[in-house]
């Protein structure tokens, strides 16, 4: 017999989001040069979220949040350089969609 326990601990991220993230996230977003157009937008889905979230009791809908968040701020470098790189935008898919044809 062994004292170790006989299953894996879940691991933090099945549980939510951090309990700072969101806060750091909003700080991120506070400093980045489009936080006029980002930061209420982030304030609105997460407030949305938080509403879902205490209808449902499910962390699913504040995850989601900061991982798009997340992913926006990530991926805003390489937007900026294909943008100034005179490439054409105007065939874009919304992240959104994307999102949601991955489950299919």
């Amino acid at each position: 017999m062994s004292a170790q326990p006989d299953h894996a601990p879940v691991p933090a991220a099945a549980y939510g989001p951090a309990p700072g993230a969101p806060a750091e996230l909003l700080a991120r977003l506070r400093a980045d040069r489009r936080a006029e157009r980002w930061v209420p937008a982030f304030e609105a889905e997460w407030a949305r979220a938080l509403e879902e979230s205490r209808a449902t009791f499910s962390l699913t809908t504040l995850y989601e949040v900061v991982h798009a968040w997340q992913a926006r701020l990530a991926s805003a470098p390489a937007v900026d350089a294909f943008v100034a790189g005179g490439c054409d935008e105007s065939g874009f898919m919304d992240m959104a969609e994307l999102r949601g044809r991955r489950g299919r």
